[in-house]
């Protein structure tokens, strides 16, 4: 049985996930209006990811007979200046995600749940993986940004991402 510390923790967490959805489906609301269908489809990739997270998250809590109580996802209610700007809000909202892992992974620790340590491992080197996604894109719109034949190069190159479903075992 879930630690009732770590279980609302991963409760938590189900809902965060959803948000960074609803988040990540918004920058790509931007994105189409400004008409970077590229950067769309690549946030409308993440926020499939995110969903998954959550389905993770939600899965591993049934799957210890805990009950899992979902709540209302709040609107994002963020105002863009630029192209560059949701990017820096991805990379700010992506640190804040690898903290909530973090703070999981350290409450299972403390009470020496080494199974849900284990589970959380994929999250930790997932985060990795997010953050270095997010630098990336704004390194990228930093160097191509503001030259229009580039811009519409790099929008090209993320109108290819496609969605591959995590493979993680729970």
């Amino acid at each position: 049985m879930l630690n009732e510390r770590v279980s609302e923790l991963l409760n938590q967490q189900v809902n965060k996930e959803f948000y960074s959805a609803y988040l990540y489906l918004d920058f790509s609301n931007y994105y189409e209006a400004a008409g970077l269908n590229g950067f769309a489809n690549w946030y409308k990739v993440q926020a499939q990811e995110e969903r998954d997270h959550a389905m993770l998250f939600y899965q591993y809590m049934q799957n210890n007979d805990v009950k899992v109580t979902l709540e209302a996802i709040a609107k994002p209610d963020l105002e863009f200046e630029n192209n560059m700007s949701p990017l820096k809000e991805g990379l700010a909202h992506e640190q804040y995600v690898t903290s909530l892992i973090n703070d999981i992974y350290a409450a299972a620790f403390e009470v020496k749940d080494f199974r849900t340590m284990q589970f959380l491992d994929w999250f930790i080197k997932e985060q990795g993986e997010e953050e270095t996604n997010a630098r990336d894109l704004i390194d990228k719109m930093n160097m191509f940004g503001s030259d229009p034949k580039s811009l519409y190069m790099l929008n090209s190159e993320l109108a290819a991402r496609t969605y591959t479903a995590p493979s993680l075992v729970l």
